[in-house]
């Protein structure tokens, strides 16, 4: 049985590795992600290779910076569970005042269609 400490370890080197792989789809260095995320970029280098637990706070500013999904990285680092992620998703359909019943309902139906296929 895994302890917190290895459990720890295990989020901080799946998220730095997340975050490397998405650097470099978005062809960036360290060191440009590290300026627009306005962050040092020894202390990026730190996050990608597991060695530093960065704050929501900087997760949303390489977020930002790499222009994905605050709450994939949340979720990754252990701040937020997949299942509220997926609330939040189902909520912001469903509170859509655009978005005719159809449309919302069709949403949904494609949304669970990911979901299901990427959580089996």
């Amino acid at each position: 049985m895994p302890d917190v400490r290895e459990e720890l370890d295990k989020r901080l080197a799946d998220v730095g590795d997340f975050i490397r792989s998405q650097r470099e789809v978005a062809r960036m260095s360290v060191r440009r992600l590290a300026e627009v995320a306005e962050i040092s970029n020894p202390y990026l280098s730190q996050i990608e290779r597991g060695l530093r637990k960065p704050s929501a706070e900087i997760l949303q500013q390489i977020a930002k910076a790499l222009q994905i999904s605050a709450e994939t990285l949340y979720e990754r680092a252990g701040f937020m569970s997949p299942d509220a992620s997926a609330r939040g998703v189902r909520e912001a359909i469903a509170a859509d005042p655009v978005l005719t019943q159809e449309q919302q309902q069709a949403l949904l139906n494609v949304y669970e269609s990911f979901v299901g296929h990427t959580r089996k």
